[in-house]
C-alpha cells in the first residue's frame, strides 16, 4: 500500500479561497457592466432607427391617403362622365329617331305632291 501524501483540500471556505472568488467576481461585474453599456447603446441605436423607420411609415401612410382619396375623385368623375355619354348617346339616339321620322313625313308629303 501506497501512502497518500497529497492533502485533500479543504472543504471549507477560508479567506484565501474567498479573496480569488472575490477578485475574480469583480473582473466579471466590471466586463457585465462593459457589456450591459454596450448592449444598451445597441438597443438605442435599434430604437432610432426603429423611430425612423416609424416616421418614414406615417409619411408613407399620408401618401396613401392622398392616392387613395384621388383615386376615389377619379372613380367618380368616370362615373359622373359615363353617366354623362350614356344620357347624351340616349338623347343624340332619340334626335336621330326624330330625324328619321321627320325624314320620312317629308319624303311621304313629297310623294304627296308630285
Amino acid at each position: 500500500m501506497k501512502n497518500r501524501t497529497t492533502k485533500k483540500e479543504s472543504k471549507y471556505l477560508t479567506e484565501s479561497k474567498f479573496q480569488v472568488f472575490e477578485n475574480k467576481f469583480q473582473v466579471f461585474e466590471k466586463n457585465f457592466e462593459k457589456h450591459m453599456a454596450n448592449i444598451a447603446k445597441s438597443f438605442s441605436r435599434i430604437d432610432e432607427k426603429f423611430d425612423k423607420i416609424d416616421q418614414r411609415l406615417v409619411q408613407h401612410e399620408k401618401a396613401f391617403a392622398l392616392v387613395l382619396k384621388q383615386m376615389q375623385t377619379f372613380t367618380k368623375e368616370a362615373r359622373e362622365h359615363r353617366q354623362t355619354m350614356s344620357s347624351l348617346m340616349r338623347t343624340d339616339i332619340g334626335q336621330e329617331k326624330a330625324i328619321e321620322d321627320l325624314q320620312i313625313r317629308v319624303d311621304r308629303l313629297e310623294m304627296q305632291i308630285k
